[in-house]
């Protein structure tokens, strides 16, 4: 049964009371990713962002979330993944990142989530080989279940180099 935004962020809120190893599950074009759920501020409806010029492609703008500015990066595009529209199901996810000018927050453009999991560290798989051409600094692991994978991302890695603090 897919839950609804509201659920979920309860959920989260939940999560965030106890240990470590819960993630907010989301998707991008059909496949599993997550985020621990300590880097997750909330969730919230799309809105489409207030556009701002000269910057990268998948930084798609800020958003006012209250009284405070802040910037969204539509993950698909950094991903280079094709960008496609949103629909009733994508929303924004409000996280905490750490730079190097202290936390700061920004929002990312997913397809829809679908729950919180309590993810233990051994079934974490950590180490993957994908040859020095292919950047994966961004993954914290892979969760494997039985038919399917869930990419778990190091959301900080994933801002990694875009200096979003600037856009505020």
């Amino acid at each position: 049964m897919k839950q609804n935004n509201k659920q979920i962020q309860d959920q989260l809120n939940d999560a965030k009371l106890q240990d470590q190893g819960k993630y907010l599950i989301f998707t991008l074009d059909g496949d599993e990713y997550g985020v621990e759920v300590l880097k997750v501020r909330e969730i919230v409806n799309y809105t489409r962002p207030d556009a701002i010029p000269q910057t990268p492609d998948y930084v798609k703008g800020v958003i006012k979330l209250r009284d405070q500015v802040i910037p969204v990066m539509d993950i698909r595009t950094r991903f280079d993944m094709e960008a496609v529209k949103a629909t009733e199901h994508s929303c924004v996810i409000i996280v905490e990142l750490v730079q190097n000018d202290g936390k700061s927050a920004a929002g990312i453009i997913v397809d829809s989530v679908s729950e919180v999991l309590d993810i233990p560290d051994e079934e974490i798989e950590r180490t993957m080989q994908f040859g020095s051409a292919v950047n994966i600094d961004f993954i914290l692991g892979i969760n494997k279940t039985d038919d399917s994978v869930r990419i778990l991302l190091d959301i900080d890695k994933v801002f990694a180099g875009t200096d979003i603090s600037k856009l505020k």
